[in-house]
C-alpha cells in the first residue's frame, strides 16, 4: 500500500531555509510538486530511490536539494535561499510503475500526499 505524509512546512523570511520531509512507503520514485493559489501544480524535483538520481526544475536548481533517508523511509526537500515566489502548498507524490510520462509531468504520479504550506515573506 502506498502512503505519503509530508511535514515541515511553515513561515520563513526571504533568504531563509526550510526542510520538508515525505514519509513514503510502497514506491521507489518520489516527486515533489507545489501549487500556489490560482496556478497549476508545478514540478519541483524528483528522486529515484534505487539510484538516488535527482532531477530539478530550473526555478529551484541550485537552491533546493532532494535526498533520501533510507533508515526513516523519508524523502527530504531542503530548500535554501527561499524567495517569496516559492510560497505554495508543497506535495510529494509517488510515480506510477512504468508510467509513460516524464518525471516532471504530474500525470506520472498516482498517489499524492496531503500537502504542506510553505510561506516565504519578503
Amino acid at each position: 500500500q502506498v502512503q505519503l505524509v509530508e511535514s515541515g512546512g511553515g513561515l520563513v523570511q526571504a533568504g531563509g531555509s526550510l526542510r520538508l520531509s515525505c514519509a513514503a512507503s510502497g514506491r521507489t520514485f518520489i516527486g515533489w510538486f507545489r501549487q500556489a493559489p490560482g496556478t497549476e501544480r508545478e514540478f519541483v524535483g524528483s528522486i529515484s530511490w534505487s539510484t538516488s538520481i535527482t532531477y530539478y526544475a530550473d526555478s529551484v536548481k541550485g537552491r533546493f536539494t532532494i535526498s533520501r533517508a533510507n533508515a526513516k523511509n523519508t524523502v527530504d526537500l531542503q530548500m535554501n535561499s527561499l524567495k517569496p515566489e516559492d510560497t505554495a502548498v508543497y506535495y510529494c507524490a509517488a510515480r506510477a510503475p512504468q508510467s509513460p510520462y516524464s518525471a516532471a509531468d504530474r500525470r506520472a504520479y498516482d498517489y499524492w500526499g496531503q500537502g504542506t504550506q510553505v510561506t516565504v515573506s519578503s
